[in-house]
């Protein structure tokens, strides 16, 4: 790590940027949380160019990293999705407009592994140089698709600034894992058969260390893989959470029960194994967690 870094940050109020902002401060930097709630450092929204420009003005910003989000809950159906998508198409572009004003030298975005697809890709294991990011053709996750590669091409081909794309699993740990234990408490959560389909996950600490290491390490233009190294499956991620927190089993579901949840069941119904040696090797990073059944153990206990 090298001098100290002045971050900006959209989307700090959310369950990773608070993540994200502790991993910052650790490491000596200091965090200006962007967002549109009263609590923010900086009120604006991605979607308002002209009001963001104007909030931003006079800033000494060095790296931006946008994390934005507008999920307040997890999304259930395709539609739950679509301004999260737009944020992604359209508000970056505000936000990189934003970043060549303040003249910020790096800009680290958040991505996800599904802008690899919502499909079974069986055994094989997915790398950033070897697997196209973006493809088109699914026609009920395109929309989301587009929105994830879209953003990632706006950071990493600008000009005169050095951009990265952090490409995340499923999210679990403190401020996430909570949700699902509530539900598993007032038996609400089923767990679905995975017949042998694994997703990858990060613990949440785990990605905002990432974040905390890409503002000066990692090679500018590249995106990172940054998963655990113990993908599993939905389901058994659920049964791993009730037996952690000691709550009432699950109900097994057969897949087809959440096809009423379409965002969901595509989630759900995707295999996805996912490597982060190019994490490891240029990012300096590995998780701390590598595997989600004992990190919930840990997070149980308190």
């Amino acid at each position: 790590m090298t001098d100290t870094k002045n971050v900006l940050l959209a989307g700090a109020s959310g369950v990773l940027g608070r993540h994200i902002t502790a991993a910052l401060t650790r490491a000596g930097h200091t965090v200006t949380g962007l967002g549109r709630g009263a609590d923010a450092d900086v009120r604006a929204d991605l979607m308002d160019r002209d009001g963001l420009l104007r909030a931003v003005d006079g800033l000494r910003i060095d790296t931006v990293v946008h994390a934005a989000t507008a999920l307040r809950d997890a999304p259930m159906r395709h539609r739950d999705m679509y301004a999260t998508d737009d944020l992604r198409l359209i508000g970056t572009g505000h936000l990189m407009e934003a970043a060549r004003e303040l003249g910020a030298r790096r800009v680290i975005a958040e991505s996800m592994v599904f802008g690899y697809g919502y499909r079974d890709f069986g055994r094989h294991v997915l790398t950033e140089s070897g697997d196209p990011f973006g493809p088109s053709g699914d026609r009920a996750v395109d929309r989301h698709v587009e929105a994830m590669r879209v953003k990632e091409q706006l950071v990493l081909g600008a000009a005169g600034v050095e951009g990265i794309a952090l490409r995340f699993g499923l999210f679990y740990g403190a401020g996430a894992t909570g949700a699902l234990v509530e539900l598993l408490r007032r038996r609400k959560l089923p767990a679905v058969a995975d017949h042998g389909r694994v997703l990858p996950w990060v613990d949440l600490a785990d990605a905002g260390r990432a974040v905390a290491l890409a503002v000066d390490g990692g090679r500018a233009g590249q995106a990172y893989n940054i998963v655990d190294d113990t993908p599993t499956g939905f389901g058994a991620h659920v049964k791993a959470v009730a037996e952690a927190f000691a709550t009432p089993k699950p109900l097994n579901a057969p897949t087809w029960l959440m096809r009423a949840y379409p965002y969901v069941h595509r989630m759900v119904t995707t295999n996805m194994r996912v490597s982060n040696a190019r994490a490891r090797a240029e990012l300096g990073w590995s998780p701390r967690h590598p595997d989600c059944a004992e990190r919930l153990r840990a997070l149980a206990r308190g």
